[in-house]
This record gives C-alpha cells, sequence and structure tokens, in this order.
C-alpha cells in the first residue's frame, strides 16, 4: 500500500467533497459504524451510506488512480465505474 498516494486520494476527495472525505477518515481510519458516523456528523445513517456508496463506486479523476474505497481494504482496480 503506497501510504502517500492514500493520503493524496483522501486530500484530493476531501477538496471535492469534505463530508465524503470524512465520512472515508470516520468509517475506514476510526473504524466507526455507519451510525456512529452519523452521529459525530450529525447527518442520517442513510446520507453517510449514501456517501459511502458514491465513494466505493465513483472514484474521481482527481485521485489519480482508481482506487476503491472498502472498509476492509484497499483494492485497486482498472475497470472501476467512472462518475458521470
Amino acid at each position: 500500500m503506497d501510504l502517500l498516494a492514500l493520503d493524496e486520494a483522501l486530500n484530493a476527495l476531501a477538496r471535492i467533497d469534505p463530508r465524503k472525505g470524512r465520512v472515508v477518515e470516520l468509517r475506514f481510519f476510526g473504524g466507526l459504524s455507519v451510525e456512529e458516523t452519523a452521529e459525530v456528523l450529525r447527518v442520517s445513517p442513510e446520507t453517510v451510506m449514501r456517501d459511502w456508496k458514491v465513494v466505493k463506486a465513483c472514484p474521481h479523476e482527481e485521485l489519480g488512480s482508481q482506487i476503491t474505497m472498502d472498509p476492509d481494504r484497499w483494492s485497486r482496480s482498472r475497470s472501476s465505474p467512472r462518475c458521470s
């Protein structure tokens, strides 16, 4: 795992959408549940799940590589769907 690339990807995501960046920080790095993340961010669990699914499904061009966010591991995929 390239930690520098990981940090750059998270920073790019946070610039694009700060809340989604925070969701990743809390869920992936903090190990928080959907409900705990929702409480910290003061949003509904549904909002957290929606953000999480978008981040997992739609890596942004600004991230520099096709990184799929998975709570159990990082995986790179050449066939990741693109956001429209």
